[in-house]
């Protein structure tokens, strides 16, 4: 006998279908530390490498890359990307107002000064 299994579509937050509290913040986190570990596979770093140049120690390394990032602020994930040589673009657009037509969006770029 098959037992018969249940499919529920998520939200596409893991965190908030997991009923995690601040679900958008580690979402966020998460795309942020994803964002690392892809520069660092791109280069072929180790994480001795990676910790120097993200001026962490090793281990922190490690449990970053391993997820755990809960000791990490999105400011010092964003500061780690532009350590890394990386540009951050953040744009923060107006919510569309049903009576009214939308005003336009503002972005703000940063990137590592040399």
């Amino acid at each position: 006998m098959q037992e018969e299994i249940t499919i529920e579509r998520g939200s596409g937050n893991v965190f908030a279908d997991l009923g995690y509290p601040d679900a958008e913040e580690h979402l966020a986190k998460s795309k942020l530390v994803l964002a690392i570990a892809n520069v660092l596979k791109a280069r072929n770093m180790t994480q001795v490498e990676a910790a120097a140049l993200m001026e962490l120690d090793q281990p922190k390394v490690s449990k970053l890359l391993r997820g755990h990032h809960r000791g990490f602020s999105s400011d010092r994930l964003l500061h780690i990307l532009n350590l890394l040589g990386q540009d951050v673009i953040i744009t923060v657009v107006s919510a569309p107002a049903s009576a009214e037509p939308r005003r336009g969006h503002i972005s703000v770029a940063m990137a590592q000064t040399p």
